[in-house]
């Protein structure tokens, strides 16, 4: 192949690929922009894609992000693609902040006592055994409660910030490309010679 790595990357690299680029997350998130500004959509379309995408990364629905975001972009009228690219904000790095915010939000909201001055909760063994029910009151409640509001607020600003975006960009790509061709048409037609 043109672009295969000369020596595989084993198990290790991939993951440390994963938790820390190898570049910057600066370029990461301008990789991301620049996929979202060249996406083949409406401004809408693709503002409403992505804070579908937002909106979801808010819940505690682990492994379900990617069908929760392309439902609300459906119902949107928003682009597929871009929910998916807008689930990428919530990554290892986010997620501890996300998780701890709409728990402590939601906990104030349903009145489930003060919050962070819950009883522990026993998380393994709740996974171990399957006990959903006993892992919704305490924890799945309170985050689902605290991220509707969060993911909302979060979801509407990243919605007015790419409309913009989107629509700012392709003004200049069309502004850009009638001045190369306003150039283009202005240049004398060097190449052609009289003949006598």
């Amino acid at each position: 192949m043109l672009f295969r790595r000369r020596k595989p990357a084993d198990m290790w690299e991939r993951t440390r690929t994963f938790v820390w680029p190898r570049r910057s997350f600066w370029r990461s998130a301008q990789y991301y922009a620049k996929r979202v500004l060249r996406l083949n959509a409406t401004p809408h379309a693709i503002a409403a894609g992505i804070a579908s995408g937002v909106f979801v990364s808010f819940m505690p629905f682990l492994g379900f992000h990617f069908i929760f975001a392309a439902v609300f972009a459906w119902v949107l009228a928003g682009n597929l693609l871009a929910s998916a690219i807008g689930t990428a904000i919530g990554n290892p790095i986010t997620f501890p902040l996300i998780w701890a915010s709409t728990y402590e939000l939601g906990s104030f909201l349903l009145g489930t006592g003060r919050p962070g001055a819950s009883e522990t909760i026993h998380f393994g063994r709740m996974l171990r055994h399957l006990e959903f029910s006993q892992l919704w009151d305490p924890l799945l409640k309170p985050m689902t409660a605290g991220g509707i509001p969060l993911g909302m607020a979060f979801a509407l600003g990243f919605y007015l910030l790419t409309r913009w975006g989107v629509a700012a960009f392709r003004r200049q790509r069309q502004r850009r490309l009638a001045e190369r061709a306003m150039r283009r048409a202005l240049r004398p037609a060097g190449g052609a010679v009289a003949r006598g």
